[in-house]
């Protein structure tokens, strides 16, 4: 089978080292976001995808927009059996996906309908769910909303952070994917509509989404905190207005004193700790302002942060 394969991030490596290494299928083209600065430097960097693209000496193809007629033009001289898409970062129009004999398949990081959108991996874990996964799906015009080919399920630990849920999950992925692709080829793939009922979506992450809340609950801080490592962080402000970074906490089993919520009830040798809105929540890995991530005790014994202090979600004005 001939297929192009399209994606970006890290997340689609996988899918694409795995259908470049199968005997059975030819990989005739690699579709990727274009070049782009990055970082504090801005130096401008190829995508993952590329990356391994250009190491394995297959054909690369960077539009702009991929509904522009010159890269058309060059899709159908490819002719494709098949358009794989992982994680790429564009929609794609329906000429495009009525292009190939056998579509265009995605590798989704959702149990869909569950999570459609642009972020499903963080939010499985903000949400608190038990289990998250991948589903390969026929790809449509709307968002994530075609019929399922397969998927595959992974439990989520209360501990587990959306860095290590990615990492699984991105090689899941690619191990159905390849089961998919041959699977079309023998015409042994029966293709499900998914549920609307059941359908939520993972829309993008926002600056205020990051703040830390302590009204909530210490679960669901907790889950926030899980849910936003590595990246983008979850943060709160310290009495003199600076941010901190909470990376990594874990929901306190002791009786402290109630306290309003934010207020710092006890330090301890694995950091300190913090009332929320029902709970106590440990914080024990802590980054502050134009430094490293650190243990949270490490933060305490510098006097970051003493008993009676109180985090807020507010930002500097």
């Amino acid at each position: 089978m001939k297929i192009v394969f399209m994606g970006s991030p890290d997340f689609a490596v996988d899918s694409l080292a795995l259908l470049h290494n199968s005997p059975k299928h030819e990989l005739i083209a690699v579709v990727t976001q274009p070049d782009r600065p990055k970082g504090r430097g801005q130096k401008v960097l190829m995508t993952a995808v590329k990356a391994y693209a250009v190491e394995n000496n297959l054909p690369v193809l960077q539009p702009v927009k991929v509904k522009a007629e010159d890269f058309m033009i060059k899709l159908r001289e490819l002719a494709p059996d098949l358009i794989v898409v992982a994680a790429f970062g564009q929609f794609l129009p329906k000429a495009m996906l009525e292009l190939p004999r056998y579509g265009c398949i995605n590798v989704h990081a959702s149990l869909l309908p569950k999570y459609r959108g642009a972020a499903p991996i963080h939010y499985a874990i903000l949400r608190g769910e038990k289990e998250s996964g991948v589903t390969i799906m026929q790809m449509d015009v709307g968002m994530d909303t075609g019929a399922m080919l397969d998927n595959v399920s992974v439990p989520i630990s209360q501990e587990m952070t959306m860095g290590q849920l990615h990492d699984i999950l991105k090689i899941k992925g690619a191990e159905l994917l390849l089961e998919v692709v041959d699977g079309l080829e023998a015409g042994t793939i029966k293709a499900v509509a998914q549920d609307e009922k059941l359908a939520t979506y993972a829309s993008l992450l926002t600056r205020d989404m990051e703040k830390i809340n302590w009204s909530l609950s210490a679960k669901e801080i907790h889950d926030q905190v899980r849910a936003f490592d590595p990246f983008p962080s979850s943060f709160t402000k310290l009495p003199d207005g600076k941010t901190l970074k909470i990376w990594r906490t874990k929901i306190s089993n002791d009786i402290w004193e109630e306290k309003s919520p934010g207020v710092v009830v006890a330090i301890q040798k694995s950091g300190f700790v913090v009332a929320a809105g029902q709970g106590f929540l440990e914080v024990l890995e802590v980054q502050p302002e134009s430094k490293r991530r650190m243990p949270a005790s490490v933060f305490c014994n510098g006097r970051g942060i003493m008993v009676g202090e109180k985090l807020t979600a507010e930002e500097t004005k």
